[in-house]
């Protein structure tokens, strides 16, 4: 079996935060495939949710994290998600942030 990369949690919900403090969440994973797991992108559609993770490879049974930190500059709900690229036998795998930025 290639490498499988195993999220813990797919979704963060921030709940209620105040606007213009950025929040961040980490979303940790294990590789339980038999190959080493390789993280080559991480992409977000949104300039407002940074996606960070090491490119370097996780071996089977390790664990690694992608931290995702979200801009809360407007005062307005969000949902968004982010796009996991590797070379698990599921390729491609997303993961979701969403929150209520409130003023104050």
């Amino acid at each position: 079996m290639p490498a499988q990369i195993e999220f813990v949690t797919v979704t963060h919900d921030f709940g209620r935060i105040p606007q213009g403090r950025p929040v961040r969440a980490e979303f940790h994973f294990t590789n339980t495939g038999n190959g080493p797991l390789i993280i080559s992108k991480v992409a977000s559609g949104s300039g407002s949710v940074v996606p960070s993770y090491s490119p370097s490879p996780v071996l089977p049974g390790g664990s690694g994290s992608i931290a995702v930190t979200c801009d809360a500059d407007m005062a307005v709900p969000f949902n968004k998600s982010v796009t996991i690229y590797s070379n698990a036998s599921t390729p491609l795998k997303a993961l979701y942030v969403k929150g209520d930025v409130v003023q104050g």
